[in-house]
C-alpha cells in the first residue's frame, strides 16, 4: 500500500462526520489521550454541571434536592440512558456502587436463581476483580459454592449441570477480544445455567445487544468509554424475567419496596430498584449522566464504524514507522473481533510505556508486556495516531526506553 503520511492523515480528518465531537472535551495541550479505554477525556460540560450541581442543587436547594433535582431517581434515570446503549429495555438497568460490588451482587443474584447447584464458572486471565469475587463468595460458603477457573478455550466443554452462574467480560480487558455473547449465552441456558456478562469495556464502545442475546446479568462501569470521570459510578443489568425473585444480597434501605416507611423488616423493591443498595453518590451521578448523555450527538454504530478506521490506521502506522522494532500485535486482526483498543506486546513494553508518556502519549501498560492503546472516537483524531505513532518510533530509535529510571516498575500504570 502506499505510504501513509502525515497529509492523509489530516485529509481524514476533515472528512470525519464525526469530529465535531472532538469540541466536546477538555484535551490538553501536548497530550493526546490513548487511554480513554481506562479512563475517558473531560467532557466541557461535565465542569459546568457539577458547578451547577454543587452550587444551586447542594448549596441553595439542600436537601430539598433529593425530589426537586430528580437525585433520589438518578440511578434509574441514569440506568435507562445506559440502557439504550447496551441493547436493554427502560427498567431493566440501575447505576449504583462499583463493577465490583455489582459483580457480587449479580453472583449472588444468579446463585439464588440456581438452587441446588454449586459451581461458579469463569475463564482464566478474566479480569482479577471478576475473578476475586467469585473466590470471595466460595470462600465465605465454607464449601457449599465452588469457584471454577478453566482455560478460556475449555468454556463451552464446562457448561455442566452442576454450573449455576458463569460469569465472563464481553471484551478482553488486555487484548480487546470480543466474545460471542449469543452463542455463549445460548450454550449455557441450554444447561440451564445462569450467564453474568461484564461489559466495562463494551458499554460505549461497540454495539451490545442484551436482551436480543437474552442475557441474564450485565455490569459495567462508567469512566472509561462513557467518560464519567475517576470512580465513576458503575451499572447493573438485571432482565425483566429475574427482577421479582432475584436476590438482592446487599439489603440496603434504599432498595426496599417502600425506603421511607422505615420498617425493621426487609422487603425488597419488585423491580430493578431492589439492586439499589445504599445512598447515590450525587457528584459521580451527575458527571456519568453529563458523560452518557453525549451519546445523544451521536450513535454507537458511527463511533464504532469510526473506532474501526482508527484502528486499522494504528495498526497500519506500526506496521509501516515501527515494523523492525519486535512489537507483536496482540489483538485480534479482524475487526469484529477486535474492540475499542488495540495491544501489542514487547519485551521492553514497560520502558517503552515510560518513555512515550514522557513525551505526550497517555496510554497503558498490562504485566507482563502489553501495551494498551485506546481507541476514543468521540475525540481522537487520524492524525493523533499518526503522532503517536512517530513518537513510539522516535522512542525506539533513539533507545529512550533504556533509561535507568523506565527499570522500576511504576506503582501504577
Amino acid at each position: 500500500m502506499p505510504k501513509i503520511t502525515k497529509a492523509y492523515c489530516q485529509n481524514l480528518d476533515k472528512k470525519d462526520p464525526l469530529a465535531h465531537l472532538r469540541n466536546s472535551f477538555y484535551l490538553p495541550k501536548g497530550k493526546i489521550n490513548m487511554d480513554g479505554n481506562s479512563l475517558g477525556s473531560l467532557p466541557k460540560s461535565t465542569k459546568k454541571r457539577l458547578q451547577e450541581v454543587v452550587q444551586k442543587e447542594w448549596g441553595d436547594g439542600m436537601i430539598g434536592s433529593w425530589s426537586s433535582a430528580g437525585w433520589f431517581e438518578s440511578p434509574i434515570r441514569v440506568g435507562n440512558k445506559i440502557a439504550s446503549l447496551i441493547g436493554a429495555a427502560e427498567g431493566e438497568v440501575i447505576v449504583a456502587d462499583t463493577t465490583s460490588v455489582n459483580i457480587y451482587k449479580a453472583l449472588c443474584a444468579a446463585i439464588s436463581l440456581n438452587e441446588g447447584r454449586k459451581i461458579m464458572l469463569s475463564e482464566k486471565g478474566n479480569f482479577p476483580t471478576d475473578l476475586y469475587m467469585m473466590q470471595g463468595i466460595a470462600s465465605f460458603s465454607n464449601g457449599e459454592l465452588i469457584n471454577k477457573v478453566v482455560e478460556p478455550t475449555a468454556i463451552l466443554e464446562e457448561l455442566t449441570e452442576e454450573v449455576a452462574v458463569l460469569l465472563l467480560t464481553q471484551v478482553h480487558y488486555k487484548t480487546a477480544t470480543i466474545k460471542d455473547m449469543r452463542t455463549i449465552t445460548k450454550k449455557a441456558h441450554e444447561k440451564g445455567i445462569l450467564v453474568i456478562w461484564d461489559l466495562s469495556h463494551s458499554v460505549g464502545s461497540i454495539e451490545v445487544a442484551l436482551n436480543d442475546c437474552q442475557v441474564d446479568f450485565a455490569v459495567g462501569c462508567g469512566y472509561k468509554f462513557l467518560n464519567g470521570g475517576p470512580g465513576a459510578p458503575a451499572f447493573m443489568y438485571v432482565a425483566k424475567r429475574h427482577q421479582k425473585n432475584a436476590l438482592s444480597i446487599l439489603s440496603g434501605w434504599m432498595g426496599h419496596q417502600d425506603p421511607f416507611a422505615f420498617t425493621d423488616e426487609y422487603t425488597p423493591s419488585p423491580d430493578i430498584a431492589r439492586f439499589r443498595c445504599g445512598t447515590p453518590g450525587i457528584l459521580g451521578m451527575a458527571a456519568l449522566e453529563n458523560g452518557v448523555d453525549l451519546f445523544a450527538q451521536t450513535s454507537v454504530k458511527a463511533l464504532r464504524k469510526k473506532a474501526i478506521a482508527l484502528s486499522h490506521l494504528f495498526m497500519d502506522l506500526m506496521e509501516q514507522e515501527c515494523g523492525e522494532f519486535g512489537f507483536t500485535l496482540a489483538s485480534p486482526i479482524a475487526d469484529e473481533k477486535r474492540a475499542g483498543h488495540v495491544a501489542y506486546s514487547h519485551e521492553e513494553g514497560h520502558g517503552i510505556y515510560q518513555a512515550t508518556k514522557k513525551e505526550g502519549v497517555v496510554s497503558d501498560f498490562r504485566t507482563p508486556d502489553i501495551l494498551r492503546f485506546g481507541i476514543t472516537p468521540m475525540y481522537l483524531r487520524f492524525q493523533d495516531i499518526y503522532k503517536v505513532v512517530r513518537i513510539i518510533k522516535n522512542v525506539m530509535e533513539t533507545k529512550a526506553w533504556d533509561r535507568v529510571e523506565y527499570k522500576i516498575r511504576a506503582a501504577i500504570t
